[in-house]
């Protein structure tokens, strides 16, 4: 059996659903300008992955070329639970490094849940991916987008919204075409 391309499903996923549908409102513009790293990490445990998360902000914090990374890290945390309690790791990693306030970590999971929802409720789709992932942003791009961005107070509203009129089945359907 041939190993899961997993850069490969969250690129698709971010094409076909972050961008096409306009779930974020910044992300077509750095990913068609190539400012979107896709990495991998061939984690265990979650010690191995902090330490990936650690190689790569220091590299982004050196390199101004990446405007922000994707972490796909598909052998760990795959229990959201786990994966929400981790959060607290990587934010005290960020304090530890001195990064908070330059970069923040976004979350992204295939099993993402709201809280006050429902596992099955559509808006739990604006963060569910093919596989965790850990995104990296750079609060100075984060702080010029929304500046730019005439409503974006309304924007989780409105994913919400159409996700709703999209329904639970279109969604299920645009993450399962991620593996194709």
């Amino acid at each position: 059996m041939a190993q899961p391309n997993y850069i490969d499903a969250v690129r698709k996923w971010v094409e076909s659903v972050v961008i096409d549908l306009q779930l974020c409102p910044f992300a077509a513009k750095a990913y068609f300008r190539q400012g979107v790293r896709f990495i991998y990490s061939n984690a265990q445990s979650e010690e191995e992955l902090l330490l990936h998360l650690y190689d790569e902000l220091r590299l982004i914090a050196k390199d101004s070329s990446i405007e922000t990374t994707l972490l796909i890290h598909p052998h760990v945390l795959s229990n959201f639970e786990d994966y929400n309690q981790f959060l607290t790791a990587a934010d005290e990693l960020l304090e530890e490094m001195a990064l908070t306030g330059q970069f923040q970590i976004a979350s992204f999971h295939p099993d993402y849940q709201f809280a006050d929802t429902a596992y099955d409720d559509v808006e739990n789709f604006t963060n569910r991916s093919p596989y965790p992932v850990l995104h990296i942003l750079n609060e100075e791009d984060i702080s010029k987008a929304i500046d730019t961005h005439p409503d974006i107070h309304t924007v989780p509203e409105r994913n919400q919204q159409y996700l709703r009129e999209l329904g639970p089945g279109k969604m299920k359907a645009l993450l399962k075409a991620c593996f194709t």
